[in-house]
């Protein structure tokens, strides 16, 4: 029980600082003995950090992104994993250990390939070059396989024999009973994507199509840097994924636990 405290309280620690700091003055920041609660309780650096930029504009874009990425690799995880679970053809288990072995790259690895194709198709500063590239992953399609092998194969022999297509015996018995998976990795891609800072860095030089991570390090100027603004839009950066997941923490759990399990 201390034990876990302890770490609770290891992980909580940077989040209250963080937070605190957002509340104080510049010459509160770096004061020393060490202040843990602010000297005045003021929401300044919040209304002044989020009007120096568009941070409602890159708010929005970082929703549009991570939300039409989630559902893509969703969907495309969810196709594989049922294909590599539930059909029987020549090489599926060297396909499933190819997909597998790209974990072990280095995002750095395809980083500059990935570039060059997404600049030769003219997708810079573009939703397509921020989205595309990312909608497909080894691990969402392991997740979903493995939870998919507890679906029981004489419910999908039986909705042959009743006639059901192979794509609604997808999306009206495969999926149904795979949602913890999918919220699981829904949880997953969403937040990854949320704090994503390399790839769009990259991909945009506009600040129309910047995404909040990208705003937020605009605020860290050459000599000097404002923490207390800093800090205030950091806080505001982590409320949508902490409400993600504490609206779906029970999928998430369960998703995790069942996942790997055969029926």
């Amino acid at each position: 029980m201390l034990l876990c405290a302890g770490i609770a309280a290891a992980f909580a620690v940077p989040i209250y600082w963080m937070v605190s700091t957002s509340f104080r003055q510049p010459a509160e920041v770096f004061s020393l003995p060490i202040q843990w609660l602010p000297a005045h309780l003021g929401f300044g650096n919040y209304s002044s950090a989020w009007s120096q930029y568009d941070f409602t504009r890159f708010t929005i874009n970082s929703m549009v992104v991570s939300g039409c990425v989630t559902a893509a690799q969703v969907l495309l995880a969810s196709l594989a994993g049922f294909g590599l679970a539930k059909y029987r053809f020549f090489g599926r288990d060297v396909l499933l250990l190819a997909i597998l072995a790209t974990l072990m790259l280095p995002v750095e690895v395809i980083m500059v390939p990935l570039f060059t194709t997404v600049q030769g198709l003219g997708w810079i500063n573009s939703y397509q070059g921020l989205i595309v590239p990312m909608i497909a992953d080894a691990f969402g399609v392991f997740l979903m396989r493995q939870f998919m092998l507890r679906i029981p194969d004489d419910l999908i022999h039986a909705a042959r024999l009743d006639g059901a297509s192979e794509l609604r015996i997808f999306f009206q018995i495969a999926m149904p009973l795979s949602w913890p998976a999918a919220a699981t990795l829904a949880i997953f891609v969403w937040r990854e994507t949320w704090d994503d800072f390399l790839w769009p860095f990259l991909v945009t030089s506009d600040l129309p199509h910047r995404t909040l991570p990208l705003g937020i390090a605009l605020m860290q100027q050459n000599f000097t840097t404002d923490y207390g603004r800093v800090m205030a839009l950091a806080t505001l950066a982590t409320i949508p994924p902490a409400l993600v997941f504490f609206l779906f923490q029970r999928a998430f759990v369960r998703g995790i636990a069942l996942t790997g399990l055969r029926g």
